[in-house]
């Protein structure tokens, strides 16, 4: 799996590029610095594509997101060092490897079997120690509940109950909430008295979050 200097060059000129648009978490950056982004993607005769700032097909109708997106979801989650976050959308494991590179210990659940085979198969090949389950992102993973930080990373008509349920007091979670083509960027803010607030961060496009019923 290389790893070359026109790789590592391409993957700084987009960091650069992050800067200048004024996404500024630092830990995060460095984060996203870290790790090969065109070793998610599913041919790599498309490797210049892999350091521009879009979202790609993966297989599955599934996408990764652009790196801009993943930026500013991993920096709306404040992470530190040993959090427990739940990932809902697996992928193609980009988000899931900037979050352990962040240091934190990542529980992720895809839905399409296909994609978690493939994605599972990757991570542990690059060394990345995630806990992954194929399953519905809607139920949450309430055996390893709750959790420090919450990310979805596909669009949801609403919040699903059982994800704030798993949120620990003090936690975040983060999710595109919406319709099919467009949803808002909300982040939830769980208090140490176990209330929530939420805020509206952005306007994004992600593919449906999918359940059992889909």
């Amino acid at each position: 799996m290389e790893d070359t200097y026109r790789h590592q060059g391409l993957r700084k000129r987009m960091i650069t590029e992050l800067r200048e648009r004024k996404l500024t978490d630092e830990a995060t950056l460095l984060a996203m610095a870290s790790v090969p982004r065109h070793l998610f993607f599913p041919d790599k005769v498309f490797l210049e594509k892999a350091y521009e700032d879009i979202a790609f097909q993966i297989g599955a109708g599934q996408t990764i997101s652009h790196p801009s997106t993943v930026a500013i979801q991993t920096g709306l989650l404040q992470v530190k060092r040993g959090m427990r976050i739940l990932e809902i959308g697996t992928g193609s494991g980009y988000q899931t490897a900037v979050l352990l590179e962040l240091g934190a210990k990542v529980f992720s659940i895809e839905r399409q079997h296909e994609l978690f085979m493939k994605t599972k198969a990757l991570l542990d090949q690059m060394k990345y120690p995630a806990k992954l389950s194929f399953g519905d992102g809607y139920l949450g993973w309430p055996a390893y509940a709750p959790f420090d930080r919450i990310l979805v990373t596909a669009g949801a008509p609403q919040i699903p109950a059982a994800l704030l349920s798993q949120l620990k007091p003090g936690g975040r979670l983060v999710i595109p909430v919406g319709g099919e083509n467009k949803q808002q960027m909300v982040l939830v803010s769980r208090g140490e008295d176990g209330q929530f607030t939420q805020e509206i961060c952005g306007e994004f496009s992600f593919v449906p979050l999918l359940n059992d019923r889909n």
